[in-house]
C-alpha cells in the first residue's frame, strides 16, 4: 500500500436514490493508491450500488467522485481507468480464453502481437499458462474467475474492481483463491475495491473495511481495527461473534451485569446509572491461570457444547445468576487439557481490555 498521503480516489457526499428508496447516503471516503479496500456490509446496504457509482455503471444523484486527481462524477465507464470482475465472472462463451483475456486490448486496437504476449504473461500470473485455447465451459468454476481477473487486468488499470467475485465458489477453492487474489494484488500494486458480504473473506484480505449499514458508512478501519474495536453494537455483532449482555454503569470503569460487577476499559463516556449493553467475544473468555485476584472472575456453569473442529463453543451460565448466558470458545487442546464438559463449574474471567460498552440504545 502507498504511503502517499493524496487518496487516488476520493468520494464526497455521494447520494443515490431509487424511487423512494434511499441506496447510498451521504458517503465520503478516501481510497489511496495500491490500497486493498472492501465495501463489507449485508444484503441492501448499498455495497454493490457504492462500486457500481466508483465505475459509472449507476451515476450517484448527488456528491462527487475523483479518481487520480480528475473530477469522474458524471464520466461514463470507458472515461475511467477500470477494470471490473462480476460475481457471475460474465466471460463471453463463445470467445476462447485468450480470445476473453485479449478483449478489452482487441477494443484499444493493439497489434496481435502485443496482444498474444500479454495474454500469455495473464495467464501465467493468474496459474493458466496452458488453458489459452479452451473454452469458458471446459473450465472449473475457479479457472473461470481467474480468466476473468486476467481480462479485467489486461489493460493494466489503475483501479481494479470486484463484486463478490468468490461467492459462487465451494468453501475451499474461495479460500485458495482468495490468497491468490491478495498475493496478485501486493505484487502488482493496483488499487483494489472488493463488495463482499463475507466478514472472513475481508478480514483475511483488506488493507481496509468499509462496513455498510442501510446505504451509509458505519465504520472504516483496518481489519483488526473493526475486529477489536468495533464502533458500534452493528459491527460488532456483523463482524464475528458477539456475546451483548444489558448492564449499568456503578463507577468509572465499572459496571453491573445482573449480579456481576465487572471492571471495564472504556465506559468513561457514560455517567453512573446510565444503561448500557456490554459485548464481549467468544474467544475473550479466560479459563486458565485464574486465581482469587483475577480481575472479573466468577464461577460459570459449563452449558451445551457445539465442536466447531479447532475450538468448542460453550455456553456458560454464571452461578449467580439464571439472566445471563455467554458464548465462550475454547480451543481442543483446552476441552482436553482441563477436562471441560457439561453440567462443570468453573471459574472464568473478563479480561476488562475485552469489554465493549455500548449506549444502551443500541448506536
Amino acid at each position: 500500500m502507498s504511503s502517499n498521503t493524496t487518496p487516488f480516489l476520493s468520494i464526497r457526499q455521494v447520494a443515490k436514490n431509487f424511487g423512494a428508496f434511499k441506496a447510498l447516503r451521504d458517503i465520503n471516503l478516501d481510497i489511496h493508491r495500491g490500497e486493498f479496500v472492501c465495501f463489507l456490509g449485508p444484503s441492501g446496504c448499498g455495497k454493490t450500488t457504492l462500486l457500481r457509482a466508483v465505475a459509472g455503471l449507476d451515476l450517484q444523484d448527488s456528491g462527487t467522485i475523483h479518481m487520480g486527481g480528475r473530477d469522474v462524477s458524471h464520466a461514463s465507464p470507458s472515461e475511467r481507468d477500470f477494470g471490473i470482475v462480476f460475481q457471475s465472472y460474465a466471460l463471453f462463451p463463445n470467445l476462447t480464453v485468450a480470445d476473453n483475456v485479449g478483449y478489452g486490448l482487441v477494443n484499444r486496437r493493439r497489434s496481435r502481437d502485443e496482444i498474444s504476449k500479454r495474454v500469455s504473461e495473464l495467464l501465467a500470473l493468474v496459474g493458466l499458462p496452458e488453458q489459452d485455447k479452451k473454452y469458458p465451459v471446459q473450465l472449473s468454476g475457479g479457472q473461470q474467475q481467474r480468466v476473468a481477473l486476467a481480462r479485467a487486468l489486461a489493460t493494466s488499470p489503475e483501479l481494479l474492481l470486484l463484486d463478490e467475485p468468490l461467492s459462487a465458489l465451494d468453501a475451499k477453492v474461495r479460500v485458495r483463491l482468495r490468497d491468490e487474489m491478495r498475493s496478485l494484488q501486493q505484487r502488482l500494486g493496483v488499487t483494489t475495491i472488493m463488495v463482499t458480504h463475507d466478514q472472513e473473506e475481508a478480514l483475511a484480505m483488506a488493507d481496509r473495511i468499509v462496513v455498510m449499514r442501510d446505504g451509509a458508512v458505519e465504520q472504516v478501519g483496518s481489519p483488526e481495527e473493526i475486529y477489536r474495536r468495533p464502533a458500534t453494537p452493528f459491527v460488532a455483532d456483523f463482524v464475528g461473534h458477539m456475546t451483548f449482555m444489558d448492564a449499568i454503569v456503578t463507577g468509572p470503569g465499572k459496571v453491573r451485569v445482573d449480579e456481576l460487577d465487572l471492571i471495564v476499559a472504556n465506559a468513561a463516556p457514560f455517567a453512573v446509572g446510565t444503561p448500557v449493553r456490554l459485548a464481549m467475544r467468544p474467544e475473550e473468555v479466560r479459563t486458565r491461570s485464574i486465581g482469587e485476584d483475577t480481575p472479573n472472575r466468577f464461577e460459570a456453569t459449563i452449558g451445551d457444547l457445539a465442536f466447531l473442529g479447532s475450538y468448542c463453543r460453550a455456553h456458560l451460565q454464571p452461578t449467580s445468576s439464571r439472566a445471563t448466558s455467554i458464548a465462550a470458545d475454547f480451543s481442543t487442546n483446552a476441552m482436553r487439557d482441563l477436562g471441560i464438559v457439561p453440567g462443570q463449574v468453573r471459574a472464568v474471567a473478563f479480561p476488562p481490555e475485552a469489554l465493549h460498552v455500548f449506549a444502551g440504545d443500541g448506536r
